[in-house]
């Protein structure tokens, strides 16, 4: 399975919890229904795992915790908040950079429609933000 058909099960099974639960909870009981969801789906998905940095030689754990890392190839940001801010796209980017993954999604579900809430974030030549919901 590729980290393209990973994300989509990853919004597939996003839309299904924004579904059932709606905006305005916490970002984690989003978390740990998109998890189950995902668990249910057959894919392998941890969650606040963390992430280390390389500096003058060594490995240091700076306090980096990604939400979610599925099938080992997509890391998801989760977000609950009335708008996301541009440093949320940072913080994507810098984990994508950090852990060698190639795609992410960053998912706010404190939206009315999910699409709105979503992108993805694919590694090229440079980062490329790809809304992930075709209208």
């Amino acid at each position: 399975m590729t980290a393209l058909d990973v994300s989509h099960d990853v919004i597939t099974a996003a839309m299904k919890v924004h579904t059932a639960l709606g905006p305005g909870m916490l970002e984690s009981v989003y978390e740990v229904c998109l998890a189950y969801e995902l668990r249910k789906m057959g894919h392998k998905c941890e969650t606040q795992l963390s992430l280390p940095i390389q500096y003058d030689g060594i490995q240091l754990d700076a306090g980096y915790r990604i939400d979610l890392l599925v099938d080992d190839l997509v890391i998801v940001e989760l977000k609950s908040v009335d708008k996301v801010q541009p440093v949320c796209h940072a913080q994507l980017i810098s984990y994508l950079k950090l852990s060698g993954k190639s795609l992410g999604l960053l998912i706010n579900f404190n939206v009315a429609h999910l699409k709105d809430g979503s992108k993805r974030f694919v590694r090229g030549t440079e980062w490329k933000t790809i809304p992930s919901f075709t209208p």
